[in-house]
């Protein structure tokens, strides 16, 4: 009996994570097809609409919106909803929660994320990202102090430190390895697979 609970488990393993992958990702383009088909075929007469149009119109506007926010006018009118979302007592915790998981998953793209570093904590050692060269310059003038980025394992969100740039040790991993390291507190890294 216990074998079998084994096999089963290792079966779990060894499917989920895929199958879940790919239902996220059918449900995301389902999602995004069924909300755009209204509008489409308000827009168009329904002869033009094929399976899929919905989504293409869906990426476009999404990259219309991308070019449109790096005007000024937009870039203002997006900072100003935005500080009018982090002042609503309910809607600033919902907002600021999506906002930083975007902000996690974008991590690896960003220029300012120019190393992985670990750092003591307590007398463990700490994955983190500097971020903030210029920010702590900025506010803690010639202490020589960056701010680190700490992710929270199992968590969208984490801990930006100030810390002396002597304290810290680079490491020769990416950025997307070590964000999937920190996340998933280490349990698996991306090069390696379930164990048999």
């Amino acid at each position: 009996m216990n074998k079998l609970i084994t096999l089963l488990l290792k079966g779990l393993v060894a499917v989920l994570p895929i199958s879940l992958t790919v239902y996220l990702i059918y449900w995301l383009l389902a999602t995004g097809e069924k909300i755009a088909k209204p509008v489409i075929t308000w827009i168009l007469p329904d002869a033009l609409y094929f399976p899929g149009f919905g989504l293409l119109a869906t990426l476009g506007a999404l990259i219309l919106i991308g070019l449109l926010v790096n005007l000024y006018g937009i870039r203002y009118l997006v900072k100003l909803s935005q500080n009018i979302f982090e002042r609503i007592p309910l809607v600033k915790s919902i907002y600021g929660a999506f906002k930083d998981m975007m902000t996690v998953f974008n991590l690896s793209e960003k220029k300012e994320m120019k190393s992985v570093v670990s750092l003591e904590w307590n007398g463990a050692q700490v994955i983190g990202f500097i971020t903030g060269e210029k920010t702590g310059e900025r506010l803690f003038g010639d202490q020589n102090l960056v701010g680190v980025y700490v992710p929270l394992s199992y968590q969208i969100g984490g801990i930006t430190l100030y810390i002396s740039r002597d304290r810290l040790t680079e490491l020769e991993i990416g950025v997307e390895e070590a964000m999937r390291l920190a996340l998933t507190a280490g349990i698996q890294s991306s090069k390696e697979g379930p164990k048999a």
